[in-house]
């Protein structure tokens, strides 16, 4: 019989997201999760099996507890403003959209398994989006998901300056004229 874990693996999965959400996957050495998680290497290995494993395991923390209740909010009927402002967040903060963000640049490309992660999340926000405008200005959706993904973008950079505001509040007010 094996020695019990001596760490919460969903804390442990919930930390390393919010580390690759801060530095990428590339931007994170083994040794920066073994010293940040404060996790034994062995014990990273044997329980994800790899940086890799554990990075599949935090994008799909990410994508379940932190994209999808924006994606809910979206397509919810009331105001859209709260929910977008969420989404976009601010620079100094964590942005609930940084880590699909840089999975969808840094890992889809060179990731079949997080390329189908990234795609699928885009898809259920292209659909909350669309449920949000006119049915003849639906061609629009795969748009309004960019320019949403863009002004995280810009507001995470520190670019987006009182713009990524005026642009965010346009946002919503078109997704609240439906």
């Amino acid at each position: 019989m094996g020695r019990p874990r001596g760490f919460d693996e969903a804390e442990v999965v919930r930390r390393a997201a919010r580390l690759f959400a801060d530095r990428s996957y590339d931007g994170v050495s083994i040794d920066d999760l073994v010293t940040h998680l404060e996790l034994h290497r062995n014990s990273l290995y044997k329980t994800f099996g790899s940086k890799r494993g554990l990075y599949l395991a935090a994008l799909r923390w990410s994508l379940e507890h932190e994209v999808a209740p924006l994606i809910e909010g979206i397509g919810r009927s009331g105001p859209p403003g709260p929910v977008l402002d969420e989404a976009i967040g601010t620079p100094d903060g964590p942005g609930a959209l940084d880590l699909l963000l840089l999975a969808a640049a840094e890992r889809a490309p060179a990731d079949p398994e997080v390329a189908g992660l990234v795609g699928r999340t885009f898809a259920a926000l292209d659909e909350a989006l669309s449920g949000r405008v006119p049915i003849a200005e639906r061609g629009s959706v795969g748009a309004l998901t960019a320019a949403l993904i863009g002004l995280r973008l810009r507001v995470r950079s520190g670019t987006g300056g009182p713009q990524a505001a005026e642009a965010g509040a346009a946002l919503a007010r078109l997704l609240d004229r439906h």
